[in-house]
C-alpha cells in the first residue's frame, strides 16, 4: 500500500533553495533513513511529507485514511503530568508505561511536564509516539538523549513495526540495523540507496568518482580546446565561431562544488599539555535531597594523551562526573586537582549561547572585534561552513546547524583538553566524521559522555562504567570490550579488572619500563594508521601520475622519485606500526 507520494517537490528558506525535483514513495513495510548535511532540509521534507508544510512546487498525495504518528525534533507536551499527558494518547496505558520504562522514565509519571528537561521531553514523546496506532511512523532524531539500552530497545521495537518507517538519524548502527533504504539530501539534489549505511557510502562514493571522472574529461576537453585556439581558428566561419563559443563554454565551466572540502592542521597553536592534567581523589558527590551518592570514592586520573569514554544509563551521573572534570561543580567529598598547563573546554548539551542578530564567523572570532584569520576559517571550512555560511545570521541556521556552531565555538578556542557532553545530538553523518577525524590528531586529553557507538568505537581507547549506585570502572579496551561484556560474550579479563579505578590509584595498572601509558601507545597508533592511510593515498595518486605517461622525461624523474620517497616513507610508518602493536600486546 502507498501511503505517502511525493512528487517534484521544490523548497527554500530565505536567500537560498533547500531542495528541487524530489520525488519519493513511501509503502507499508518500508524503512526509509533520511541522510544530509545539517541545514539540507530534512527536517523541512518530513513536514512536507506529512502535510505540515504545502511545497512551493510539486504535490505530495497521502493514500487513504492513513495514520500518521509523528516525533519532531522539539515536541510540544503541553501541561499536568507524565501520566495526564499519556492519557490523552490513543492506546493502551500499560504500553505507554511500558515504553516509559525501556526508554529510563517509568519512575516519574507523577512529575510536571513543565519541569522535564528537554531530553526528558523527547522521550516521553517518543514513547507516546512509537504507542500511537499508525501506518507511517516518523521520527525525527530519536534517539537523542537515550542511553545505549534504550537505543537497543529502540532497534527492536522498529524492526518489528509492520507501517512505514522514516527515520532522520545520524547513529549508523542504527540506519545498518533498522533501515533498507536511505535517501539522500545533498546539494539540493535526492539521490536512493537501497541498503543500509555501508551501501550509501558506497553509493555516495561512486557518485563523487563518477563526478571527478566527469570533471577530467571536461577538463582534457578544454585543454585540447585551448590549444586549437592558442594556433589560431583558420577562418571566420560559422563552425570555427561555434568552436571558440564551445572552448570558452568549456573552460568557463567548474565542476560542481563538493559538499564539504579541505583538511588542514587544525591543531596550530594548541597549547602545550604537561604530565599532570586532572585528577580526582576519593571524590563524591550527591544533588541536594539525595540521600544516596551519585558518585562514591571515585579515583580518576587523566592522561595528557586521554581517549576516554564515560557510559552507564540515564540518570548514572555521566554529566556530573564531566561537570566534576570541568570544576563546574565541587565535589561534597574527596579533592579535585588541575595541572598548571590545562587549558580545558566542557562542551555540554546546551552548548554556547549564541546570537541569533550575529553572523557565524562572528561568533567564532569571539568579542574582540577582530577579524577571521587563516585557522578560524580553515575551521569553519572543516566544520563545513562554507564561505557563504561563514557570512550567514545564525536566525537562519537549521537546529543541526546550530549544534554544529556551538561545537565549533568550543573547538575555536584552542583548548588541550576537551570534555564532551553527548556531542554527537543533531550532527550530521559528515560532521560526525569531520569531529573524528579532528579527535584522531587532537595533541590533548579528550573525555567524551555520548550515546552513539559509533562514535565512541572510533574516538575512545578506555572506559568509565557507571552503575548509577556511585561506583565508577575504569576498563581499557575502549567501547568494544565493555559492550562484549555488556552482552555476556566475554568474562572481564584480568587486565580489565585489574584496571577498574574506583578507590584508590592502586588499582590501576602498573605501567611498563617504558612509562607509556595504554592510551599514549593507541594515540601513537592512530597518529601512525593516519599517516600510512595519507602515504598509500598519496601513492596511489603518483602511481596514477607515472603510468600515464608522457613525453616530459624530466617530469617522470620529478614523480618517480617522489614517489620512491613516499614509498619509503610507508614502509618506515609500518614498521613504526608493528613496534607499537606489539608494545601494545605486552602490556
Amino acid at each position: 500500500m502507498i501511503l505517502v507520494d511525493a512528487k517534484g517537490v521544490t523548497m527554500s528558506r530565505p536567500g537560498r533553495e533547500l531542495f528541487s525535483g524530489i520525488s519519493l514513495t513511501i509503502s507499508t513495510g518500508e524503512r526509509l533513513a533520511l541522510v544530509g548535511l545539517n541545514g539540507t532540509g530534512k527536517t523541512t521534507l518530513v513536514d512536507v511529507l506529512t502535510g505540515a508544510r504545502d511545497p512551493e512546487e510539486g504535490t505530495v498525495v497521502h493514500g487513504r485514511g492513513i495514520r500518521v504518528a509523528t516525533l519532531d525534533q522539539n515536541p510540544d507536551l503541553g501541561m499536568g503530568t507524565i501520566a495526564e499527558c499519556i492519557e490523552s494518547v490513543d492506546g493502551g496505558r500499560w504500553e505507554i508505561e511500558a515504553a516509559l520504562d525501556r526508554l529510563g522514565m517509568g519512575t516519574d509519571l507523577d512529575r510536571s511536564v513543565k519541569d522535564l528537561s528537554g531530553g526528558e521531553r523527547k522521550r516521553v514523546a517518543l514513547a507516546m509516539t512509537l504507542v500511537h496506532p499508525s501506518d507511517l511512523l516518523i521520527l525525527d532524531e530519536p534517539t537523542n538523549h537515550l542511553d545505549i539500552d534504550g537505543i537497543e530497545w529502540l532497534e527492536q521495537h522498529l524492526r518489528s513495526y509492520k507501517g512505514g518507517l522514516i527515520l532522520v538519524t545520524h547513529d549508523r548502527h542504527v540506519l545498518d540495523r533498522v533501515t533498507n533504504r536511505i535517501f539522500e539530501l545533498d546539494r539540493g539534489k535526492g539521490y536512493l540507496h537501497i541498503g543500509g549505511y555501508s551501501s550509501f557510502l558506497e553509493g555516495k562514493a561512486e557518485r563523487e568518482e563518477r563526478a571527478a571522472s566527469a570533471e577530467k574529461v571536461r577538463s582534457n576537453l578544454a585543454q585540447r580546446e585551448l590549444a586549437w585556439l592558442r594556433r589560431g581558428a583558420p577562418a571566420r566561419t560559422s563552425k570555427a565561431k561555434a568552436r571558440i563559443r564551445s572552448a570558452t563554454a568549456l573552460v568557463e565551466a567548474r565542476p560542481e562544488a563538493q559538499a564539504r572540502d579541505g583538511s588542514l592542521d587544525l591543531h596550530f597553536g594548541t597549547p602545550r599539555l604537561g604530565n599532570d592534567v586532572i585528577e580526582l581523589k576519593q571524590v563524591s558527590f550527591a544533588y541536594p535531597g539525595e540521600q544516596t551518592p551519585l558518585l562514591d570514592d571515585v579515583t580518576l586520573s587523566l592522561d595528557p594523551r586521554e581517549r576516554l569514554g564515560i557510559v552507564g544509563k540515564n540518570g548514572s551521573g555521566k554529566s556530573t562526573l564531566l561537570d566534576l572534570l570541568a570544576g563546574k561543580i565541587a565535589p561534597d567529598g574527596g579533592t579535585t586537582l588541575r595541572g598548571s598547563t590545562v587549558e580545558l573546554e566542557l562542551f555540554d548539551q546546551q552548548g554556547t549561547s549564541l546570537d541569533p542578530s550575529k553572523r557565524v564567523w562572528e561568533h567564532v572570532v569571539g568579542d574582540d572585534g577582530a577579524k577571521p584569520d587563516w585557522r578560524d576559517k580553515a575551521l569553519m571550512d572543516a566544520f563545513w561552513f562554507d564561505a557563504d555560511a561563514q557570512f550567514a545570521p545564525v536566525e537562519l541556521l537549521s537546529g543541526g546547524e546550530r549544534r554544529r556552531l556551538q561545537l565549533l565555538i568550543t573547538l575555536a578556542r584552542q583548548p588541550n583538553v576537551l570534555l564532551l557532553d553527548e556531542p554527537t545530538n543533531d550532527l550530521d553523518l559528515d560532521t560526525l566524521r569531520s569531529l573524528e577525524d579532528f579527535l584522531e590528531s587532537f595533541p590533548g586529553a579528550v573525555v567524551v559522555v555520548s550515546h552513539d557507538r559509533a562514535f565512541l568505537e572510533r574516538t575512545v581507547d578506555d572506559v568509565i562504567i557507571l552503575d548509577g549506585t556511585g561506583s565508577a570502572e575504569r576498563m581499557p579496551g575502549g567501547y568494544e570490550a565493555y559492550e562484549n561484556i555488556r552482552r555476556g560474550k566475554q568474562a572481564m579479563p584480568q587486565q580489565a579488572a585489574d584496571a577498574v579505578t574506583n578507590v584508590t590509584p592502586s588499582k590501576k595498572p602498573v605501567p611498563q619500563a617504558s612509562g607509556r601509558s595504554h592510551s599514549t601507545i593507541r594515540h601513537d597508533l592512530k597518529t601512525v594508521e593516519a599517516a600510512m592511510r595519507k602515504a598509500e593515498k598519496r601513492q596511489a595518486q603518483l602511481t596514477d601520475e607515472l603510468n600515464a605517461g608522457g613525453g616530459d622525461h624530466a617530469e617522470l624523474a620529478r614523480i618517480g622519485a617522489l614517489l620512491a620517497e613516499v614509498s619509503a616513507q610507508l614502509s618506515s610508518d609500518e614498521e613504526r606500526w608493528l613496534e607499537l602493536s606489539e608494545e601494545m600486546e605486552n602490556r
